[in-house]
């Protein structure tokens, strides 16, 4: 498993916000993803109680808890790694291609350094000057329309952050059918085939072993052989079933006399 994230070292930096909806956005996403520093920096006309109606009570915390400071070099003080987002994306651009890049870049990072990612106002992302303050540029792909609203690009970069502390699962291995069960329900399958005429009995294992070699590409489980012998076994009962019905109305209606003309 990769070294998941340290996440009291990760700290989100809002630049310039416009909107307090989208602070308290941020905030309610970084609840979900287990993030819970946050930095606002010269927020434009921040109204707290707007930011908590996004954040939702969950988020409130963070909102209450959050740093407010007038400039980035303000924000950045304490970190030792910075990654800005940007839209833009130009030769001479060092840029991380997407969050899950970032979130490998991170990882390792974050264990003994403070890192910090920043995003930008809504209308005009971060400017020259503010990424200079960046050691590496995030860019987050897009299908076209380039802008994304700030509390989604937050959610996406938090997501792919707590995906590292996420252990991937193990499927727990299938138990396959033995030789016996598979000889089993291969026997019964010729069986029932010869018997409905689909293979001809004089030369049945020709057939059968072309039903083995696809069984055997399929490596079959046992509760797979199980369900195939059980269809055998209904079919057979059916197909019996069905003989002695027929049976049955051909003698009733050879002992029933023929009605008489009047």
């Amino acid at each position: 498993m990769p070294t998941p994230i340290r996440r009291s070292h990760v700290a989100i930096v809002l630049v310039r916000p416009r909107f307090s909806e989208n602070i308290g956005a941020a905030a309610r996403a970084m609840h979900n993803m287990g993030f819970d520093r946050l930095i606002v920096v010269d927020p434009e006309n921040y109204q707290p109680e707007r930011a908590r109606a996004l954040a939702t009570h969950e988020a409130a915390d963070i909102l209450a808890a959050a740093t407010f400071t007038t400039t980035l070099p303000e924000a950045l003080a304490d970190f030792q790694y910075v990654a800005g987002t940007t839209a833009r994306v130009g030769r001479q651009r060092r840029v991380i291609p997407s969050p899950s890049a970032l979130a490998e870049r991170l990882t390792a990072l974050s264990a003994n350094n403070q890192v910090a990612v920043v995003f930008g106002p809504e209308d005009r992302g971060l400017t020259n000057t503010d990424l200079r303050q960046c050691h590496g540029l995030l860019n987050i792909p897009t299908a076209g329309f380039s802008s994304i609203n700030l509390g989604q690009a937050v959610m996406l970069v938090c997501y792919e952050l707590h995906r590292t502390t996420i252990a991937p699962s193990v499927p727990r291995p299938p138990r396959l059918a033995s030789r016996h069960e598979l000889d089993g329900m291969y026997d019964a399958l010729k069986d029932l085939l010869v018997r409905i005429d689909y293979i001809k009995p004089d030369n049945p294992d020709y057939w059968i072993n072309k039903i083995r070699h696809f069984g055997t590409r399929m490596r079959l489980r046992a509760r797979e052989v199980s369900i195939i012998r059980g269809i055998c076994r209904q079919c057979d009962w059916y197909a019996g079933k069905c003989y002695q019905d027929g049976r049955r109305a051909a003698r009733k209606q050879k002992a029933t006399p023929p009605e008489k003309n009047s």
